[in-house]
């Protein structure tokens, strides 16, 4: 089927009415950890076969952006399946260790929220979710022999992981905990946690249209494209978002790469239902001898945080806050939309850590830089992490810079920062 119409993304709903209809959607809260800075915008999920073309009335882009930011769906259950393929390279589990040691994340607990984002960076999964308002949501990964479950009940937050009968207790952001309520360092656990970072890409350098309609999950839905309008020195493709039709609610996710082949992220419901889930459903009590780990200071996965950063920091297209290193309020921005580059002066000196600590038992440096294509040029020298999306150059003189951006562009703004 045919696009519908293509909007001028200047007639976008204000950025301040999208982020107050996203508050009103429940939200999984699941801290992050990061695995290395060129992993640090893993979203994650496998292609959902579309089925049948529905016949709906038509809707331009503007109007169908403006549905999502009006969705106000905060009971429902489901099932998600994700599928994720960044092309990262494999280390045989060494990016747990990374992510727990070498990058200070996680309180050494299986249990610990931070420590699942590892096990979603690549492959096939599949989540079951629940939400009924603001106060109560469910997701739990679930394995072939086991099951992870992290569950949000007024002001606790328990993880479980029944393969180590191990738990994690967290306390909730109250109210007035912004930064946090909004979703600053959580885990996305559906289609709309991806769509509500999509839609901040949407600006003057993005085109924007509904390329017809499609069945997800049983459910009638529009679908929304997002694509950079120049391609020049951006990684991403283009972005699918299939919308219901009667809730807003984003169904499924598709984030395709400049470089073409299969999808990056992929994710989408195959089963969803609006009824309220059962009060039991988000019941938790520690099972008998479990091992009982409590968030340290409160701040269960921020430490694996820059100070004033966090995972979304680095959504394609995203603007970034403005701040001057690791130390500070945020990187600094080169460039502008698709293109927009993070900076981070980490302050130190010779490039790629050498200390392997007990997480690689080794040089940690040597074994990194091995992972990486070494470049040069006016900056200097310096080793490019890449990615299907996500690009990163860490230069010998410890200046970090990331983005969904190829390498050359990566290179080409070390040399102009100099």
């Amino acid at each position: 089927m045919a696009p519908y119409e293509s909007d001028d993304t200047r007639d976008t709903p204000e950025a301040g009415d999208r982020a107050s209809a996203r508050r009103k959607a429940a939200r999984y809260g699941v801290p992050v950890a990061v695995v290395g800075v060129a992993a640090a915008t893993i979203g994650l999920v496998p292609a959902l076969a579309d089925s049948g073309d529905p016949d709906l009335p038509k809707i331009t882009a503007q109007q169908l952006i403006e549905k999502i930011a009006k969705s106000d769906v905060e009971r429902l259950s489901g099932t998600v399946k994700i599928t994720t393929d960044l092309g990262l390279p494999n280390l045989g589990g060494l990016e747990s260790s990374l992510a727990s040691g070498a990058l200070g994340g996680g309180d050494g607990s299986s249990a610990d929220p931070s420590s699942k984002l590892t096990e979603l960076a690549s492959g096939t999964h599949t989540l079951r979710v629940a939400a009924d308002g603001p106060d109560r949501q469910k997701v739990s990964l679930v394995e072939s022999a086991a099951e992870y479950s992290l569950v949000h009940n007024g002001k606790d937050v328990w993880g479980y992981d029944s393969k180590s009968n191990e738990v994690y207790h967290s306390t909730a952001p109250q109210d007035g905990a912004k930064d946090r309520s909004e979703g600053k360092d959580k885990l996305p656990a559906t289609p709309k946690d991806f769509a509500d970072e999509a839609l901040k890409s949407v600006d003057d350098t993005t085109s924007v249209t509904v390329d017809g309609t499609a069945q997800v999950a049983g459910r009638d839905a529009y679908k929304l494209v997002i694509k950079p309008r120049h391609a020049s020195g951006t990684t991403v493709g283009a972005i699918s978002i299939a919308v219901d039709s009667a809730t807003g609610l984003p169904l499924k996710f598709t984030l395709t790469p400049a470089s073409g082949g299969a999808a990056v992220v992929d994710a989408g419901f195959t089963q969803v239902s609006f009824d309220r889930p059962t009060a039991s459903t988000f019941d938790f009590t520690p099972p008998k001898g479990a091992k009982i780990t409590e968030e340290k200071d409160g701040k269960a996965g921020e430490h694996a945080l820059p100070p004033g950063a966090s995972h979304k920091g680095l959504a394609p297209g995203k603007d970034f806050t403005p701040g001057k290193g690791l130390d500070k309020t945020g990187p600094e921005v080169i460039g502008e939309g698709w293109n927009s580059i993070a900076v981070f002066d980490t302050g130190g000196k010779g490039g790629l850590p050498t200390d392997a600590g007990s997480a690689a038992g080794g040089d940690l440096g040597g074994f990194l830089g091995s992972l990486g294509d070494h470049v040069s040029g006016s900056f200097g020298k310096g080793t490019v992490f890449s990615t299907r999306l996500v690009n990163a150059l860490i230069t010998d003189d410890g200046k970090v810079y990331v983005g969904a951006v190829t390498k050359d562009a990566l290179v080409k703004a070390a040399d102009a920062a100099k």
